[in-house]
């Protein structure tokens, strides 16, 4: 195959995925995502995965707060990507000579549903891509909702219905604020930090979760959520 028709392929193949990628988006508005990259690796590895989907209805407000509060406190005025985020992130970048994350809870969300861990900058590209979309079409709640019940919580927990009863023997609905925050601590690494037992830097994390709730509800930093459940 000459160069010329190997391009013509090429961009018949991105284009192709590209659109069926937003296809698919659209379809995710109204129906429940059925698995994820993350999933079907863990599985390959042998592990028994553990993912009850539910509406955000059923989830407690306490985890909504709690989540926004660790991962996200600007969830609800951005547009998906927390362009400021970005720009101290890479000042920081050039005072300490360290990178830190500076990833939405929307952009997390298009990099469980729609990509994979790893990929360098053509992943992190499509990704906030993804966010602007899912951000503008699916909007806050939906983008919520995704979140909570595709995040991974360790040991097979995926979603907030599975890390509940895995970890506190209850559904998602009366997790209480204090086991919402304890989630919310490890999900930076959810299979290196433990719910229960959990070490001194998640009891750490868990209390300043939990301060950062009550700003969270004090401050209407979760009505896009809230305000719509």
């Amino acid at each position: 195959m000459n160069t010329g028709r190997w391009l013509w392929w090429s961009v018949k193949f991105l284009a192709g995925l590209f659109v069926t990628v937003h296809i698919y988006a659209l379809i995710l508005f109204f129906a429940p995502v059925p698995g994820t990259a993350n999933m079907a690796g863990r599985a390959l590895q042998g592990t028994t995965l553990y993912h009850t989907w539910v509406p955000i209805e059923q989830v407690s407000p306490h985890l909504i707060r709690a989540v926004i509060a660790a991962e996200d406190t600007k969830f609800c005025y951005h547009s998906g990507i927390d362009f400021e985020a970005i720009q101290d992130a890479l000042d920081e970048r050039e005072r300490r000579g360290r990178l830190r994350g500076a990833s939405t809870l929307t952009q997390q969300t298009a990099k469980n549903v729609f990509f994979w861990n790893g990929g360098g900058f053509a992943r992190k590209a499509g990704e906030s891509w993804m966010a602007l979309f899912v951000d503008g079409f699916w909007g806050k709640a939906r983008v919520m909702e995704v979140y909570l019940n595709v995040a991974e919580w360790g040991d097979g927990l995926y979603g907030a219905e599975a890390a509940a009863y895995g970890r506190f023997g209850k559904p998602a609905r009366d997790l209480t604020a204090f086991e919402a925050a304890r989630l919310a601590a490890v999900l930076p690494s959810p299979n290196k930090w433990r719910v229960n037992p959990a070490g001194p830097y998640v009891r750490q994390r868990t209390a300043t979760i939990q301060a950062r709730m009550n700003v969270v509800q004090r401050d209407g930093l979760d009505t896009c959520v809230l305000s719509s459940n």
